[in-house]
């Protein structure tokens, strides 16, 4: 982790750079308990469940936040969890690894929309839990991601996350409001993001997969 940063000029940097550790300690207050069932309509327990069926005792964590769902879940097995935590915040990374200090987790600073300089095939489980919309350019740029870390992923492997869409999706008031603030701060960046294009990235890239919208949310999971 130690001598990475992204560069203030990248294109990904805002979408990362407020999560500070004073945004972090609110973060679950804001977003998981209130954004996720009041505005967006995707309850946390939606998201949670996600990891409950997919998480695998070897485990790949990209964007972990302030991993709240990882420290609600239980991993399988008896032995300890291989769990790695990759952002390219180390605010996020620092965090996110206190809360889940008993799994002694691998933490990995890097852009995920560059190629990611970890083993090949060496995570059964990989969980992008609200990255897409963070990231700059429409699905079909953002989509990349997927090509980085399906290599990762050993043969039956998952890769499963959600995100908050914008085109085409029928928003709450406040949801239409929040996504034109966040877009123009740089917060997020997924006004041309929509179901289609995003079933369109995944079937083109995943033998079999499956989508679920949630009001301003999909869920999302493919199988290597």
């Amino acid at each position: 982790m130690e001598g990475f940063s992204l560069d203030p000029d990248d294109p990904a940097y805002r979408g990362q750079a407020i999560y500070t550790r004073r945004a972090l300690r609110i973060y679950d207050t804001l977003v998981v308990r209130f954004s996720n069932s009041l505005v967006w309509r995707c309850p946390a327990r939606r998201i949670a469940g996600q990891y409950r069926r997919h998480l695998t005792a070897s485990h790949l964590d990209v964007g972990p936040g302030t991993g709240y769902y990882l420290d609600r879940v239980r991993f399988p097995g008896d032995r300890p969890p291989s769990l790695t935590l990759l952002d390219p915040n180390p605010e996020v990374l620092r965090y996110a690894a206190r809360r889940l200090r008993r799994y002694r987790p691998l933490l990995h600073a890097a852009d995920a929309l560059k190629p990611i300089a970890l083993e090949p095939a060496s995570f059964h489980s990989v969980g992008l839990s609200y990255v897409l919309h963070c990231l700059p350019g429409d699905i079909d740029a953002k989509a990349v991601v997927f090509d980085h870390v399906i290599p990762l992923v050993a043969p039956g492997g998952v890769v499963f996350g959600a995100t908050i869409l914008n085109g085409g999706e029928r928003h709450a008031r406040l949801a239409r409001r929040l996504i034109g603030l966040y877009n123009h701060k740089g917060i997020f960046s997924n006004l041309h993001d929509d179901v289609d294009g995003l079933e369109r990235a995944l079937a083109s890239r995943f033998e079999h997969h499956a989508l679920d919208v949630s009001g301003s949310v999909a869920l999302f999971t493919g199988w290597t």
